[in-house]
């Protein structure tokens, strides 16, 4: 029983076992299909395949198939290692009814991605936005097309980490904070409760879900005693690697765009934070989900508006002001410093943030709410949560469940579709009376 070989082949034999169990309880029957794909101790690719259907007695059941690896993450090798594994067990994908990824362009790509290819073997395999998965992740990794957010994210996290390297910066930002404590007998900070709490520092991580928006808003709230420390290390530092990193980081991170582009993604993460913690939680309404994606979208199209831009704009001047940031003139030419001269654009500093970066930023994040949420997965979620038998069926509603049943042609034709409405109708007076 000690031996690895002996090992191996009693899980091989589990594994054989379980999966007859997973083929016995389908009997047939359509099921959705889970994938995800990583690299495992060795460095080497491979995919998770697992299988969502409802068993015999009702109950949804999600079952992991089995773990292949794969040459590389190429769409086609995925598709190929799908079906194969597929054949192996007599599966087909005509009966697959649903499917469900990450984020991740060779699995959502609207063109050659993993999903359009199940897609074309059966019309009706729709993808649904994985719930559970970290939405703000995507928002983060959208916004990095744009060359400046991705250098904000550099800078925070560098700032963040050369604090965090030393106990001895750890302690002086603690006592930094206490210099609250004179402002209030000042009268220049306002008391009550939950001002002025020590803010503690949050490292930006890809991994760690939510650590953008509260990195991003330690940063602004304790911007001050932030560069108080860096101007510290410039002084002190004994190594002269650290004291010239210091000097960089505030003299990038004590300018305009910076200033800009750190409450613009405040703004934008704040917005699509609550949709994004909700969207996690194990027992999500449906109905309330997309209630919350309305808001999120209404939100972001109102932050767009001028009025929002105008008071957009007065907070970041005032912030600049508060810490003796240059504020530039908005109808002056735009200079690019991180290019080179002889490249030099033809618009004004105003169109810069106001085109360039603010209506750019907002505009992709309503367009990935848009493809997570388009108007097909809209139907099905609505009529799925009619089906909810809670408070005595209360959300059933005839009409979403027939629209989503026109999503299925292949299923449902138009003489099933009449007879489907008035099965509806008697089904539902009958389960309330």
């Amino acid at each position: 029983m000690t031996c690895p070989k002996i090992q191996k082949d009693i899980v091989i034999a589990c594994k054989i076992e379980t999966i007859k169990g997973i083929i016995k309880e389908l009997n047939g029957d359509y099921f959705s299909l889970l994938v995800d794909e990583s690299f495992d101790v060795s460095c080497n690719e491979q995919m998770t395949v697992v299988l969502r259907y409802v068993d015999r007695r009702g109950f949804v059941m999600e079952r992991l198939l089995d773990i292949v690896h794969v040459k590389n993450t190429s769409v086609l090798s995925l598709k190929e290692a799908i079906v194969n594994l597929f054949s192996q067990h007599s599966f087909s994908l005509s009966y697959v009814c649903g499917q469900c990824y990450d984020g991740a362009s060779n699995m959502q790509g609207d063109i050659n991605g993993l999903k359009m290819l199940i897609k074309k073997e059966s019309r009706s395999v729709y993808s649904i936005h994985y719930f559970a998965h970290q939405l703000q992740l995507t928002f983060v990794g959208v916004s990095k097309r744009c060359l400046q957010v991705g250098e904000l994210v550099h800078l925070v996290s560098n700032i963040f980490n050369i604090l965090a390297a030393s106990y001895k910066r750890m302690d002086d930002y603690r006592e930094y904070q206490k210099k609250n404590q004179e402002a209030f007998y000042m009268g220049e900070l306002k008391t009550g409760r939950g001002l002025h709490q020590e803010v503690c520092i949050s490292r930006v991580c890809d991994t760690r879900w939510g650590s953008h928006f509260k990195s991003f808003n330690c940063f602004i709230l304790k911007f001050g005693t932030i560069m108080d420390i860096l101007d510290n290390i410039v002084e002190t530092a004994h190594f002269m690697d650290e004291r010239s990193r210091a000097t960089g980081y505030i003299r990038i991170a004590q300018t305009c765009e910076v200033a800009f582009m750190l409450h613009l993604m405040k703004e934008v993460l704040g917005i699509t934070n609550n949709l994004s913690t909700c969207l996690q939680n194990k027992e999500q309404d449906i109905v309330n989900a997309m209630l919350l994606v309305k808001v999120a979208k209404r939100r972001l199209q109102e932050l767009r508006e001028n009025e929002k831009w105008d008071l957009f704009v007065v907070e970041v001047s005032a912030f600049c002001i508060k810490y003796n940031i240059v504020v530039p003139n908005f109808d002056e030419p735009y200079v690019d410093s991180g290019r080179s001269r002889r490249k030099s654009v033809d618009y004004t500093v105003f169109h810069h943030y106001r085109v360039e970066l603010f209506c750019k930023i907002i505009d992709w994040q309503l367009q990935e709410l848009n493809d997570c949420f388009d108007e097909v997965t809209t139907k099905l979620l609505y009529g799925v949560a009619c089906l909810n038998s809670i408070d005595s069926f209360s959300s059933f509603d005839i009409q979403k469940i027939m629209r989503m049943t026109e999503l299925y042609p292949d299923d449902f034709d138009e003489l099933s579709m009449c007879a489907l409405e008035n099965h509806l109708a008697n089904y539902i007076i009958d389960v309330c009376t």
